[in-house]
């Protein structure tokens, strides 16, 4: 097994680890609250500071990394979320809306300190005529860490049934206390730190395709958490009365299967496998994205018998589609980015990512609370339009990538 085939194998499960505990802890947080009697507004705005310091963590964390290193930036994001689940092991008393949202501020910092460094590792380890392997590579990634992310939903609503809040949320901190100490001793120490110093105003791109490209995830993103953070969860408990762990299987399920999607995306999207994906690539697959949205609001308006059934078969369709602009976008960033400093390029990318998510989060909590389901699901639609119009602008702007 070559060198570079080992780390990258001791990142992917770094990032498995930690994705596992994340994935568990929002589960957790969104159902334990909402059981508290928090309204959805409430709940939302518990992801408020998670969402708005991951956006400033990648903004800034590109920059420390290509000071201190990629293997730093990493444990540090892994020992933050040891942090941040210590917090909630306190007496529930304590657990207070401002207290939870800094929790889940460490939480953000620390989730997309790990995604940035996990990312931008792969670019270090393939040599700039791998374009066709890198692809491969940030696929399986990708996919693999939101297939777990399920799993983590599916244990964080296990647990919570099972053996309660706090016990959950201490055996999720020993699960992630294991990762952190085999990643430390197994990763390369100076991995990622780049010879050029970038100055502190350099992290902000001034790449039109990376600035066009991050734009374009802002709103893909978006889309998505309007409807899935706290819209459907709390729609399926509080309306459809379903239980916490089903509940939690079913959204596990669907990212389990989005995760599957996002690895299989090089088979799916590369007909001719001596050419890469393009900007072109991802504006012909995000353009059906743009209607299934709507056309689950519309099932769910005029056919209001069946709405387990209108949105199982509704969110399969949707996540395959989703999964695979994912991949494609994950796989444009990394191929994209200068290889001298990528984490500052992939760090914007990803700030404009979290960005999203936070503007996804709080509207789900907000529209859902006014005017339900089917309104999140129309604004999801109306996102996913805006992100395809900054699709249109990448074509025009995209650098010229080989393949191996």
């Amino acid at each position: 097994m070559s060198h570079s085939l080992r780390q990258y194998m001791m990142v992917t499960l770094s990032y498995w680890g930690f994705t596992l505990t994340d994935g568990a802890l929002r589960m957790l947080v969104v159902l334990y609250f909402h059981q508290l009697g928090y309204s959805p507004f409430e709940v939302a705005a518990l992801f408020l500071f998670y969402e708005f310091f991951g956006m400033v963590t990648n903004l800034f964390g590109g920059w420390l990394a290509a000071h201190t290193g990629l293997n730093t930036t990493l444990h540090i994001g892994l020992a933050l979320q040891m942090l941040a689940l210590a917090m909630l092991l306190v007496d529930p008393a304590w657990l207070s809306v401002f207290y939870v949202m800094a929790a889940q501020a460490l939480s953000g910092i620390a989730k997309d300190l790990n995604k940035m460094s996990a990312k931008s590792s792969i670019k270090l380890l393939l040599p700039d005529n791998a374009q066709g392997k890198l692809y491969h590579w940030v696929a399986l990634l990708t996919g693999s860490k939101n297939s777990l992310k399920g799993a983590g939903f599916f244990i964080g609503a296990l647990l919570l049934s099972t053996i309660g809040f706090r016990a959950a949320i201490l055996v999720l901190f020993f699960g992630l206390m294991v990762v952190c100490i085999a990643s430390f001793l197994l990763l390369d120490r100076g991995m990622g730190k780049s010879q050029y110093q970038p100055k502190f105003r350099e992290i902000f791109s001034k790449s039109p395709a990376i600035n066009h490209l991050s734009a374009a995830r802002f709103f893909l993103f978006g889309s998505r958490d309007i409807w899935f953070v706290v819209a459907l969860p709390v729609y399926l408990q509080s309306v459809l009365g379903w239980s916490y762990t089903a509940v939690g299987s079913l959204l596990a399920l669907w990212i389990i299967a989005y995760g599957a999607v996002q690895s299989m995306a090089p088979k799916l999207t590369q007909k001719d496998k001596s050419k890469n994906p393009d900007a072109t690539t991802a504006l012909y697959w995000i353009l059906p994205l743009c209607l299934i949205p709507a056309v689950i609001a519309a099932a769910l308006h005029y056919t209001p018998a069946a709405p387990a059934t209108i949105l199982i078969i509704g969110l399969a369709v949707y996540g395959i589609f989703f999964a695979i602009n994912s991949a494609l976008h994950s796989y444009l960033i990394v191929a994209y980015a200068q290889r001298d400093g990528v984490s500052l390029d992939v760090g914007f990318y990803y700030m404009a990512n979290a960005a999203g998510r936070l503007a996804g989060s709080l509207l789900s909590g907000l529209i859902y609370q006014w005017q339900g389901l089917e309104a999140c699901m129309l604004a999801s639609s109306a996102f996913i339009v805006v992100a395809c119009l900054f699709s249109t602008s990448l074509v025009k702007h995209q650098p010229q990538t080989t393949n191996e």
